[in-house]
C-alpha cells in the first residue's frame, strides 16, 4: 500500500469560505421541466465489489405550488437532502421556474455490503439484496427520519428480530411525559391506524426498543424527528417489509463524511455533522483522508486543497472530486441532467394486522 503524508491544509479544514454557494448561473430555458424522465435513483446495481458510488446528480424546475416535502416524497430524497444540495433556495416556497437539484448520488457508508446499513449523518438507509447468478448485489436506498437531538438513534451492529403489520404503540412512559409536559397529552395505546405514529410496517432490532417502521407523517422522513426509531416512507418500509428476512444484519453508522475512489479520481460527500455529534472533526477528517489517499485503488495525485476545503464546509451531501481541475458546486449544479417534475406522490392503501409494540417512534 502506498502512504502519503497528511496534506498541511488541512488543520484548517473547518474555516471554508461560501463562495461554493454562490448563485448558479441561470438556465438558458424557461420552461418548468425538459420532458425528460427521471433516473432511477432507489436501487443500483454494484458492477464490481470494488464501486463505492452510485447514481447521478439531477434537477427540475419547480412549480409555483411545490415545496421541498412534495419534491422529496417523489425522488426518493429526504428534507434535509434537499436543504443541503439547494442552498440560499426556501424549502417552503421555491418559486415557479427554480431549478432545484436533486442529490440522487451517493457514496456507500462503512465497508459492509450487505444487509441494511445505516448512515444516520446522511439520513439514509442502504439495503443490499442477494447476489445474483454472476456474483454481483444491488443496493436499494431509500431516506429515512432518525432521532432528534435528546433521543439521538444509537450507532451499532444488530439485526431484525420480528416485523409485524398495523401495529399498536404502547407509549413509553418516558415519550407520555414528554407529551404531557408540552401539552400534548399521549395515551398510554395508540392503536392501529391512521394516527400511529409507527406506520403500516415495523421491522424490530434486536436493539432494545428501537425499531424501523413507517409513519403516519411522511413530511418527516429525512429529518431528526423520532425518539431513536428509524422512519421511512409507506412505500419503502413496505419493501423493506416484504424484502427483508428476519435476522438481517442492520449497522447503523454516523459518517458524515465519506471518501471514495472512482476511475482513479477521489470523491468527498460531506453532510452537516449532528449536533449531538461531540467528535472532533477538525482532527478526525484529516485522518480519514490521509488513509484514502493510501488506498491501493488511488491514483497517488494529492488533492486540492481549495475544494477539499470549500466541500467540506458547505456540506452539500453531493459527492464531489476534489482532485486538481474537477468541477466546482456551481458546475455540477449547471450540468445537472434536467429531468420531468414528478412531485405529485399518490397515497398508498394499507391492509390491517395488528401487533403491539412499546419503544419510542
Amino acid at each position: 500500500m502506498r502512504s502519503a503524508p497528511l496534506p498541511v491544509f488541512l488543520l484548517g479544514i473547518f474555516l471554508a469560505g461560501c463562495s461554493i454557494l454562490q448563485e448558479f448561473e441561470p438556465d438558458s430555458h424557461a420552461r418548468r421541466d425538459s420532458g425528460t424522465p427521471p433516473i432511477v435513483s432507489d436501487r443500483f446495481l454494484l458492477e464490481s465489489p470494488d464501486q463505492h458510488i452510485v447514481g447521478q446528480v439531477q434537477a427540475i424546475r419547480a412549480r409555483y405550488e411545490d415545496t421541498f416535502v412534495d419534491i422529496a416524497r417523489a425522488y426518493n430524497l429526504g428534507f434535509d437532502e434537499l436543504v443541503e444540495a439547494n442552498p440560499g433556495i426556501d424549502p417552503w416556497l421555491p418559486g415557479k421556474g427554480t431549478r432545484i437539484i436533486l442529490p440522487t448520488r451517493f457514496i456507500l457508508p462503512g465497508e459492509i455490503r450487505q444487509g441494511i446499513v445505516i448512515n444516520l449523518a446522511s439520513k439514509r438507509l442502504f439495503f443490499y439484496l442477494e447476489p445474483n447468478k454472476e456474483g454481483l448485489r444491488t443496493v436499494v436506498t431509500y431516506p429515512i427520519g432518525i432521532g432528534r437531538s435528546g433521543w439521538a438513534t444509537p450507532t451499532g451492529e444488530t439485526h431484525v428480530a420480528s416485523r409485524g403489520r398495523d401495529p399498536a404503540w404502547y407509549v413509553p412512559v418516558s415519550v407520555r411525559k414528554e407529551h404531557a409536559e408540552m401539552g400534548d397529552p399521549l395515551p398510554a395505546v395508540v392503536p392501529p391506524g391512521p394516527e400511529n405514529p409507527l406506520g403500516s410496517h415495523v421491522l424490530t432490532l434486536e436493539m432494545p426498543s428501537y425499531l424501523i417502521h413507517g409513519t403516519n407523517r411522511p413530511a418527516g422522513v429525512g429529518m431528526r424527528v423520532s425518539h431513536g426509531c428509524i422512519r421511512l416512507f409507506p412505500e419503502d418500509i413496505e419493501f423493506l417489509y416484504t424484502e427483508a428476512p428476519d435476522g438481517i444484519a442492520v449497522t447503523i453508522l454516523d459518517e458524515p463524511r465519506l471518501l471514495a475512489w472512482q476511475d482513479g479520481i477521489l470523491f468527498l460527500e460531506a453532510h452537516p455533522p449532528l449536533e449531538d455529534d461531540e467528535r472532533d472533526w477538525l482532527l478526525r477528517f484529516p485522518e480519514m483522508l490521509s488513509a484514502a489517499l493510501s488506498d491501493p485503488l488511488g491514483s497517488g495525485a494529492q488533492p486540492d486543497p481549495y475544494l477539499v476545503d470549500q466541500i467540506v464546509g458547505a456540506a452539500t451531501g453531493i459527492p464531489m472530486s476534489i482532485m486538481p481541475g474537477a468541477r466546482d458546486f456551481v458546475r455540477i449544479k449547471n450540468s445537472a441532467k434536467l429531468v420531468n417534475n414528478l412531485a405529485v406522490v399518490p397515497e398508498l392503501e394499507v391492509e390491517t394486522e395488528s401487533l403491539a409494540f412499546e419503544t419510542g417512534n
